[in-house]
């Protein structure tokens, strides 16, 4: 087999009819539902309290988690068809989800029966809103570069954090949130991080509601804890192991991320193609000329790719095999994002003065790419870290 995989079966993709039903489901959903909400909702900035109840009528929050949890026990693929078709319509609506996935597996991997019982099974039914908190002003994809601390005091902890870009932050009820509790060793940075269930009750302070270049509706904030009391018990998994469960939480939701540039690349694919049957020029169809027969190929060599990466790393991250899909993963989303940001330029290309349109949503899907790219690690770093990880991974060299 070719290197640096071994058999047949690496190559294969676990799609099954029980996905595309999923699939069907989902795109009725956000063709019919979803829909309606778009324009009002990027505007207002948010999404209606009405279609997160319908979400929830499809089981959207917790379609991986398992039933004895109130979940659907869907497997991984089901989310990667889920955030691909919903990104299709409204890629800050898929956002949303996300990171309630996030916070669900995370609880799921390291969290006991006693957190997973207390707060898991609200946010598998919607009826609480979850937000994952790392990123501060100055330790963006430098992890191991964080300020925030938690301190033991009278047997409890006592957080001190600030923490930037981070989704549902205004909105959330329960948050997933890094802090230093031990110093760094300068031998291994990424020691003596922890990570911590708070609720938003305990003292969790919303400073500013970020506006960024796309994903409009998206709840983006920076929040601050100052001196907020955390039980013992609401420590995620062991003391000091926090910077592990960070980075394998930013892996399970990397592919994710490249499902979502799917959708976007889908949706500016469908708009390209219809254009170019609808508009004439010099008394021929757009899709006559062979300029744009150029572009629509080169569209959809971009997006099968893409598509077959995604769903090609999300098999292997269903089937336990972490050595490939962590590379596999990288590769999916710096390659899946890029590849929609070509896709959706040509579409803007073809669609000609209507491409700088805000009617025709390109825009809007471009602007969300950026977002995209940047993150679940930005794309620069999926590349250093794809080579890194193969060297390491396969070659038993670090380099």
């Amino acid at each position: 087999m070719v290197f640096p995989l071994k058999s047949i079966e690496d190559f294969t993709i676990d799609l099954t009819d029980d996905h595309e039903l999923l699939r069907n489901a989902v795109r009725e959903f956000a063709e019919n539902e979803i829909s309606k909400y778009v324009e009002k909702g990027e505007s207002e900035r948010d999404f209606p309290r009405e279609l997160r109840e319908r979400a929830k009528e499809l089981g959207l929050y917790g379609l991986d988690v398992p039933t004895e949890y109130n979940g659907q026990g869907g497997d991984y693929l089901s989310l990667l068809v889920t955030a691909e078709e919903i990104s299709r319509i409204w890629t800050s609506f898929s956002t949303f989800f996300l990171i309630q996935w996030m916070f669900n597996q995370a609880l799921l991997k390291w969290g006991n029966e006693t957190l997973k019982k207390k707060y898991l099974r609200e946010t598998v039914k919607g009826e609480k809103i979850a937000a994952f908190c790392n990123t501060e002003p100055e330790a963006g994809s430098d992890v191991a570069n964080m300020k925030s601390t938690a301190k033991i005091i009278n047997g409890h902890y006592v957080l001190n954090a600030r923490k930037i870009f981070i989704t549902n932050g205004d909105i959330a009820d329960y948050y997933l949130i890094t802090a230093r509790t031990s110093p760094p060793d300068q031998k291994a940075r990424w020691k003596g991080i922890t990570v911590f269930i708070v609720e938003k009750d305990w003292g969790v302070k919303t400073v500013s509601r970020i506006e960024t270049t796309g994903l409009k509706a998206s709840h983006t904030a920076e929040i601050i804890l100052e001196d907020v009391k955390v039980p013992e018990e609401n420590v995620l998994g062991e003391v000091g192991n926090g910077f592990k469960y960070a980075v394998e939480s930013f892996d399970y939701a990397r592919t994710i991320v490249s499902s979502q540039a799917i959708g976007i690349a889908q949706s500016a694919f469908e708009k390209m193609t219809n254009y170019s049957l609808q508009r004439t020029a010099f008394d021929k169809k757009l899709a006559e000329f062979e300029l744009v027969q150029q572009k629509i190929s080169e569209s959809l060599a971009d997006l099968e790719t893409a598509r077959l990466l995604t769903y090609w790393a999300g098999t292997l991250y269903k089937r336990g095999r972490m050595n490939e899909y962590i590379i596999a993963a990288s590769l999916a989303k710096f390659h899946s994002t890029e590849a929609a940001e070509r896709i959706v330029t040509r579409a803007m290309t073809i669609h000609g003065g209507y491409g700088v349109s805000v009617s025709t949503g390109l825009e809007r899907l471009l602007r969300d790419l950026q977002i995209l790219k940047t993150y679940e690690g930005t794309n620069d770093i999926q590349r250093i870290s794809a080579a890194r990880q193969f060297y390491y991974r396969f070659m038993g060299v670090k380099v």
